[in-house]
């Protein structure tokens, strides 16, 4: 009997401190971050190594749509957890880690090492993991929040996509004057 009450208890507590509708939104996300966790991040096992490689470092490769590319997979998670409710400071964190790894990742061959090391969206999954089950809904103000964080990652995707354009041009402007 004791065991039943404590268990009611727990049942009525959790409701209070997050009611299941909203859990159920929040708990919607993790699948969908645990999906590009594994695609652009944890894909394959390199051989010889306990570390697993995805597709954001190899697609860093590509100049100009590699970074682009991976930065855009991670802003479209990262609008569907806004969407679902994640509180405003767990997406700061999340677009941070989206825009240090697309700032790094504009220098070449460094910001593909640099995405093979710092895994930003297993980052991003984990900054979930570690905060789905807190309280909080969206207001108007965290609405502007995130969507000014995320304008800002659009400027700077641009902007990085403007310089490698740029840089690609001179290259060419380079041999193309032999």
């Amino acid at each position: 009997m004791k065991s039943e009450i404590g268990n009611r208890k727990s049942e009525v507590y959790e409701w209070e401190v997050l009611p299941p509708e909203e859990k159920q939104r929040r708990a919607a996300v993790e699948p969908l971050f645990r999906w590009v966790a594994t695609i652009m991040d944890n894909l394959l096992r390199i051989p010889g190594m306990k570390r697993r490689v995805g597709l954001n470092p190899v697609v860093d490769f590509i100049p100009v749509v590699g970074d682009v590319s991976a930065a855009f997979v991670s802003a479209t998670a990262l609008l569907y957890a806004t969407r679902r409710g994640l509180p405003k400071i767990l997406v700061a964190r999340m677009a941070l880690n989206i825009l240090v790894n697309e700032l790094v990742g504009a220098i070449p061959l460094v910001g593909s090492a640099f995405a093979f090391w710092f895994r930003p969206n297993q980052r991003n999954y984990n900054l979930l993991q570690q905060h789905v089950h807190q309280p909080s809904r969206p207001s108007k103000g965290d609405w502007v929040f995130v969507l000014s964080v995320i304008g800002v990652i659009v400027l700077v995707i641009c902007g990085g996509l403007i310089a490698s354009l740029w840089i690609l041009h001179q290259l060419f402007r380079l041999l193309g004057a032999h």
